[in-house]
């Protein structure tokens, strides 16, 4: 057996010893998978819970819903008032700390009413290679990362589900809307929205991996794969009408294309 099933059958192990799990599931490339796993292992001793709340796109959603539909897996859903958490709110540099203890402890408290033993979340060990103030969260509340106990990589797991069949071995990233702001900049309601018109517009542009990142409220910094910069160049004048109809005064193209955790660089005084 090569590497990648020795921690595939690793996986399985964690999850079938967890007896029974409610797997925080957004439709992203590791949650989808998880939760796939989840439900092979322990059928309907496993459930998907997803969480509602403003900085979670309906396109998003959607797919979730209809993975959940067409896999037989329970779903739950959470909604969460995100905005009325101050530090979120705020956009403080550990604010997924705080938006994340909230969520999961809904979550938490929810899937302990209804009997299952733990909550499941989704981050591998390429995640330890940036900031992420959440998994702070995720300790505190006992929450248990079956992938990374695994030690499963992105590429491993988009390879892992591309052998399952998972619609998502291929989707690009996706993060929170929240972090497409600089830190410091309060989030609204009506900021979300905007940067979610304006990257549902490039997906529809045909675009794939990108970000909308958001400075000083009225300019967009748009950030695509590298190898897309050029179409972007091109289709400029409609890009930027249609940022611009999103609600955004300024259009700005990032010249190096989109980079994971970007919006930590001014942590790290890069």
């Amino acid at each position: 057996m090569d590497l990648i099933h020795e921690k595939y059958g690793k996986l399985k192990k964690e999850l079938e010893s967890a007896g029974s799990v409610a797997v925080a599931f957004s439709g992203g490339v590791d949650s989808t998978f998880l939760l796939k796993t989840a439900h092979d292992v322990l059928g309907e001793n496993a459930a998907a819970f997803t969480v509602r709340t403003v900085s979670f796109p309906e396109r998003e959603y959607s797919f979730a819903e209809e993975f959940c539909k067409n896999e037989g897996i329970i779903q739950i859903v959470c909604r969460v008032d995100q905005l009325a958490v101050p530090e979120f709110r705020d956009n403080l540099p550990d604010r997924c700390y705080y938006c994340k203890k909230e969520l999961f402890g809904i979550m938490q408290r929810e899937a302990q009413s209804r009997g299952f033993r733990a909550l499941a979340e989704g981050s591998n060990t390429d995640d330890d290679n940036d900031y992420r103030p959440g998994m702070r969260a995720v300790r505190e509340l006992g929450c248990i990362s079956p992938l990374k106990a695994a030690g499963l990589t992105k590429a491993e797991i988009r390879a892992l589900s591309k052998e399952m069949n998972l619609p998502t071995w291929d989707k690009p990233s996706y993060a929170c809307l929240a972090s497409r702001f600089v830190y410091g900049e309060k989030i609204t309601e009506e900021k979300l929205a905007m940067v979610g018109k304006a990257e549902d517009f490039l997906r529809d542009l045909g675009f794939r991996q990108l970000r909308v990142r958001v400075h000083g409220g009225d300019t967009a910094r748009i950030e695509v794969a590298p190898e897309e910069l050029e179409k972007l160049f091109e289709m400029r004048e409609r890009v930027a009408e249609g940022i611009k109809n999103a609600g955004f005064l300024y259009a700005a193209a990032d010249l190096l294309g989109y980079r994971t955790g970007n919006m930590n660089a001014s942590l790290k005084g890069e």
